[in-house]
């Protein structure tokens, strides 16, 4: 993270996940059946794997020992298309959706964190349903999938983090190493939230030339990456001029421990506000306009940062930030996309011409590595390769600055 990413705006959700707003489920299921769900430590059984498109209803069952979540996951495993949440051991609760045809996943989170259990394919055959319901209503309803969203990334990411500092805390460097790209994909899909609570991203996220300038105490991420990735004698800092070394040295044992823990407070912090009234209240405000500013915002986060290798200085791993802003502007996009669309032929023709930027662009990161089994290390692009992203980046960020008017208008 860089100071001149700190925004106002959070990335709030629109209409295309709505369409399906529920959890799905062992053989074909009639739009007018019930299906059962069951969630427990180390399951989520559901009684049908397949449905007809239409109005589907689901039973979900806490039969655990913890607070239980259930999720409906688009196809890419990321847009949630619909959940409940916060079941109690021993409670049910009843969801019911209007299915679109399309591949999806459910999934159950005890505890509500992590990356849940009894991930399971789930297809919707049929017809498409045509949407109705007003406007407002269905804006509404997409809010409250955007925050379904977050809380299910930073949910994943308190476990991760955890599990990442204990092997930086206990010198188990190599282990560190081989997480800090991945654990860091959840926070980059969402991270404009973080930037918009004040001092919250600087400590998870300031590179150190930033901390520095604004003469902030050093914490976090990239406060750890230099002491997993420690730098030559005559490293320079990402400013290309302060030496690597000037005022720092490798972190104590001690040290780490603070260090560490103080990114588990923070990213507990965060886990707390994404699971307040404040949040929910917040993404409210803002309404659709704020779902489609995060999609461009978060594509301006590979733009300011990314490209130029700043973000990941020690590692090298930017492209792994990288495929997750994306990741995560994408989404954004996906769920504001049908409210340009029903602007008219304009708003189609815009939302096309995005899909085919996020298309190429994905095309090329592909070229380098994903998310799940790494990236090259950025210092091995050449000049050519970083035009090539960038020429494509640029190519996206035209229409996709648009799209706010458009879903607005």
């Amino acid at each position: 993270m860089t100071a001149r990413r700190l925004i106002p705006a959070l990335a709030v959700a629109g209409l295309g996940a709505l369409i399906l707003s529920g959890c799905v489920a062992k053989s074909e299921a009639a739009s007018s059946d019930v299906l059962s769900v069951s969630s427990t430590a180390s399951g989520c059984e559901v009684s049908g794997d397949a449905a007809k498109s239409g109005t589907l209803s689901f039973d979900v069952s806490n039969d655990g020992d913890e607070v239980t979540e259930f999720y409906l996951l688009a196809e890419d495993g990321l847009r949630i298309v619909g959940e409940v949440e916060n079941i109690a051991p021993g409670a049910s609760r009843t969801l019911t959706v209007v299915a679109q045809p399309g591949d999806y996943f459910t999934v159950c989170k005890p505890g509500m964190i992590g990356d849940g259990v009894g991930r399971a394919a789930f297809a919707v055959s049929g017809d498409a349903v045509e949407l109705s319901g007003e406007d407002a209503e269905q804006k509404e309803q997409a809010v409250d999938l955007y925050a379904a969203f977050v809380k299910d990334q930073v949910g994943q990411l308190v476990p991760a983090v955890s599990e990442f500092v204990a092997a930086y805390e206990s010198g188990d460097d190599e282990t560190a190493r081989s997480q800090f790209a991945l654990v860091r994909a959840s926070y980059e899909r969402i991270e404009p939230v973080a930037e918009a609570l004040g001092d919250l991203d600087p400590r998870i996220d300031y590179r150190e030339v930033d901390a520095v300038a604004e003469g902030l105490d050093w914490t976090g991420f990239h406060r750890i990456e230099k002491d997993l990735w420690v730098p030559a004698a005559d490293a320079l800092n990402a400013d290309g001029a302060t030496p690597a070394w000037q005022d720092w040295a490798p972190s104590t044992e001690a040290e780490r421990a603070a260090f560490g823990d103080q990114l588990i407070a923070d990213v507990q912090e965060l886990y707390d506000y994404v699971h307040s009234d404040e949040f929910q209240e917040s993404l409210d405000a803002q309404g659709i306009a704020g779902i489609s500013n995060g999609a461009i915002a978060l594509l301006d986060e590979v733009a300011t940062g990314k490209i130029q290798g700043e973000e990941d200085w020690w590692s090298g791993t930017d492209l792994s930030d990288f495929a997750a802003n994306v990741e995560g502007s994408k989404m954004a996009f996906s769920l504001v996309r049908d409210f340009a669309v029903a602007q008219g032929d304009d708003g189609a023709a815009l939302a096309d011409e995005i899909d085919a930027g996020y298309v190429d662009l994905e095309a090329a990161l592909a070229q380098y590595g994903s998310l799940d089994g790494g990236f090259v290390v950025y210092t091995e692009l050449t000049d050519d390769d970083k035009r090539e992203l960038t020429d494509l980046i640029n190519a996206l960020a035209e229409p996709l600055a648009q799209i706010t008017n458009t879903v607005l208008a």
